[in-house]
């Protein structure tokens, strides 16, 4: 069975040197995106309990619920340097995409390059996820004129909350396309890239941004 939770995160330079606005989880068998507000809430959004159920902090935590990234490194990096929150139980789709492509391989491939070629949508549909995609990035792009701090206003407007749920409920498409080709000693290889990831996310030497982040694990080079 696929996994049920698929997180993304947004906010104000995403990383260490900014600040977690929003989470946004989407639950498989609920068909239902949730936003959590982290802008608002700060830490009580990752300690508060419901009815006796987990806090948010320990399902980020627990090795055992797996939790459906893609390319979680600057999520890690800000969860882990403002809030203390130590991933684990990860997957995470870049690096799955980049282990079933076929050779050459080269660079690992964005979100949007992943949903185009993989989530099969009809003509209208694709045009209501460019210009939902399009929209977001006019108003929280700085290099369009846009402003991250977008994120940190509420009542969120129509356009950023659209943004926000959209791409994370296409993420179990992506496991459904990519985890069938997973190879098991490349699913090995994935596993053990994800916690190098998260490892060097949480350390002194992480770089957030960098051409760097564009390449496959170093440790695979001699795979690819």
């Amino acid at each position: 069975m696929p996994p049920s939770l698929y997180v993304n995160l947004e906010g104000v330079n995403l990383c260490r040197h900014g600040s977690i606005s929003i989470i946004q989880i989407y639950v498989l068998p609920n068909d239902h995106t949730y936003l959590v507000d982290v802008h608002s809430l700060g830490e009580a959004a990752f300690s508060m309990r419901s009815h006796g159920k987990r806090t948010l902090r320990e399902i980020m935590e627990s090795s055992t619920v797996p939790k459906v990234f893609f390319d979680v490194r600057n999520d890690s990096d800000a969860l882990y340097s403002h809030f203390g929150v130590g991933l684990n139980g990860v997957h995470d789709l870049q690096l799955m995409e980049f282990a079933t492509r076929r050779p050459p391989r080269g660079y690992v491939s964005s979100l949007q390059k992943c949903i185009q070629r993989e989530v099969q949508m009809t003509a209208a549909e694709l045009h209501t996820w460019k210009a939902t995609k399009e929209k977001g990035l006019d108003l929280f792009d700085p290099g369009r004129g846009g402003s991250y701090e977008v994120f940190n206003i509420r009542p969120l407007s129509d356009d950023i909350l659209k943004y926000c749920i959209q791409d994370v409920r296409f993420l179990p498409k992506l496991w459904e396309a990519y985890y069938p080709k997973l190879m098991p000693i490349w699913a090995k290889r994935v596993e053990l890239a994800v916690k190098d990831r998260i490892m060097l996310s949480q350390s002194a030497a992480y770089l957030p941004k960098g051409e760097r982040k564009a390449r496959a694990p170093r440790e695979w080079e001699r795979y690819i």
